[in-house]
């Protein structure tokens, strides 16, 4: 039986710059920057130990509008927390913008949603919740 294991996360952005940097100063990820093979930059992060790819999309490549939850597929990134409320107030003076407040889902366990950029749908999870 072939093993599978996790390699990363892909997402495509108009400003990959603008987007690394959102995600390193919301939640401290490391940019990694390096060329591709064909002389291009790259931009890679590490959140948390995993491994986030960013695609510049040029601004004359179309492109679908991204979704709003609930729908089909992929739906948003799990990132797991101890201390949610202060996370999420953390999180708000930087200027996240929440979709869903922190909320209790069932005992020890409290959720909430931010969005991040281009509509990526990202859930805190403190399991360890008092």
């Amino acid at each position: 039986m072939t093993v599978f294991t996790y390699d990363h996360i892909h997402l495509r952005s108009p400003d990959a710059e603008a987007t690394a940097r959102w995600y390193a100063d919301m939640f401290g990820a490391e940019i990694i920057r390096s060329v591709q093979s064909d002389g291009r930059p790259r931009l890679d992060l590490n959140l948390g130990g995993v491994a986030v790819f960013i695609a510049q999309v040029p601004a004359e490549q179309a492109v679908a509008a991204p979704p709003e939850p609930p729908y089909l597929g992929l739906e948003h990134i799990g990132l797991r927390v101890e201390g949610i409320d202060q996370v999420v107030a953390e999180l708000k003076e930087k200027g996240a913008e929440f979709t869903v407040e922190p909320k209790t889902i069932r005992p020890g366990v409290r959720i909430a949603f931010l969005r991040g950029p281009q509509n990526v749908h990202i859930e805190l999870l403190d399991r360890n919740a008092a």
